[in-house]
Order: structure tokens, then sequence, then C-alpha cells
């Protein structure tokens, strides 16, 4: 437990340098207004003059995530589990993020398993942790470590699998212009990682058989 103690208490450090650097609301929406006329428009015309107020709202909703700490929603687990032993999964968790290199969406489905030990954790905060993590600027590879390695150290179980298939409107909608693709980034740990048959197990309950 240790290990999940120094967690949080890097976490509660982060959250306070990042409180002290946060720039006001009335900066965020100079910010906006400044692209704006980067773009080449006028953010004083009528249809515009509101959007600085609205982008700032929508960033607010888009990066939530960095109001929450994943570890701490899967602090509370139930050790009555009547001796189960066998693999939890949570699959098709439909996500929105951004790409932190250009900063558009994100668009994917998320598939978490763990095979417990001793305890679990309500089904609802592995769905709240993968929403927590999308919201904040990402690559997809980072936020599928991210997932499996907060709820290995949270749950401390026998092993952690994590899938998650997305595409890339930075992609799709820029540079190379290719629609339709999607990528696939998996973390295998445990027993996940160690025994083929259980990291099979995983792939053939959420549709995936490599």
């Amino acid at each position: 437990m240790s290990e999940r103690t120094d967690l949080e208490a890097d976490l509660q450090r982060k959250r306070e340098a990042a409180a002290a650097n946060r720039p006001s609301r009335a900066e965020a929406e100079a910010a906006v207004r400044t692209l704006i006329r980067w773009a080449g428009d006028d953010p004083d015309r009528e249809g515009l003059r509101g959007t600085p107020d609205r982008v700032v709202r929508s960033y607010e909703e888009f990066f939530a995530g960095y109001e929450d700490e994943p570890i701490e929603i899967l602090s509370r687990t139930f050790e009555e589990i009547s001796g189960y032993d066998e693999v939890v999964v949570l699959k098709d968790i439909p996500f929105e993020s951004h790409c932190e290199h250009h900063m558009v969406p994100i668009i994917g489905r998320a598939h978490v398993g763990y095979l417990p030990d001793r305890r679990v954790v309500g089904i609802s905060k592995l769905a709240r942790v993968v929403e927590v993590y999308a919201r904040r600027l990402q690559i997809q590879e980072k936020m599928t470590a991210e997932i499996a390695q907060t709820i290995l150290i949270a749950l401390q179980p026998k092993g952690v699998a994590v899938v998650i298939d997305a595409t890339h409107e930075c992609m799709t909608t820029r540079g190379i212009h290719r629609p339709g693709v999607g990528m696939v980034t998996s973390q295998m740990l445990g027993v996940f990682r160690d025994d083929p048959s259980t990291r099979r197990e995983f792939l053939a309950l959420i549709g995936r058989n490599y």
C-alpha cells in the first residue's frame, strides 16, 4: 500500500502546482479571441461575439478529467466476493478525448479487465476511470497505460488488461486525411502478460480473437 500512498501524495503536489499556474477565465477567453483573429476573422462580429465564452465552457467539459484523480475513484472496494476468482471484464466503454498534439478529438471504445485477488470494485468505477483519463489531453498509448497502471495500484489484482480502439481526427480531418482508419493499443499486466490462456480469454470476451 506504500506505493499507493506515495502516488496519492505525488498527485496532490501536482494538483496544487497546476492550480497555482492556471490562467483566469478572462485570460482563457482572451486567448480564444486571439486565435479567432489569427484565423482571419473578427471576434467582435455578431456570430463570434459569444464564441470565447462558449469555447471556454466547452473546454471545462472536454478537460474535466483534470479535476479528478482516478486512484481515488477506485478507493472503495468490496472484499465479500464469495471466492470469485475469474476475469472481470467491462467492454465497449465509449469515450471522447483530445489529441495532445493537435487538440482535436479522439473517439473510441475501451475494454478493461482484471483478475481479482480478494477484492473487486463497482463496475461503474472502471468506466469512470476511463472517462477521467479521456477528459485530458492525451495520446492513446499513454491513456492505455495510465488506465492499466491505476487499476493495478488501486486494486492490487492478479492482472490487468486494457485494450483501446479509437479514431483520431488529427489523422482523418487534417494532415494525411485518411478517414476510416482505427488505432488499437493494449496493455497487459500480471497474469494477462504472463499467461497466454488468460490473455486469450480476455480477448475472446471483448470479441478480439488474435
